[in-house]
């Protein structure tokens, strides 16, 4: 399965996807790119896009995308945060359509 990670990843997160081809955004040099033109360079290269930018659905229109997004709920985007969420974002990606969203991991309670 081709995946692409979004910036918000640490490039050494992608070596935890073994089994899988797996591009980052900042390796194709489009770090920065806004995210309309970053989901249409998308389509090009991957069949699921892992961000974990959570605003990402309501910003764009993801029904229209030929890939699967999946938006990976941490505390941080920190290698001790992301690393036990591997299974559940490999698992996402098997479930995954193109133009919907699959959502992994959770966020703790805020507290006031």
């Amino acid at each position: 399965m081709r995946i692409l990670l979004d910036e918000n990843f640490p490039a050494d997160f992608a070596s935890l996807l073994a089994g899988h081809q797996v591009s980052t955004v900042h390796r194709l040099g489009w770090s920065g790119v806004k995210n309309g033109e970053l989901l249409q360079r998308a389509g090009e290269v991957c069949e699921i896009f892992v961000t974990m930018d959570r605003s990402l659905e309501f910003q764009q229109n993801i029904k229209v995308l030929p890939f699967g997004i999946i938006v990976v709920r941490a505390v941080s985007n920190r290698m001790v945060h992301l690393a036990p969420l591997v299974d559940s974002i490999l698992g996402a990606a098997v479930r995954a359509v193109p133009g919907a969203v699959e959502r992994v991991g959770a966020l703790p309670p805020h507290r006031a």
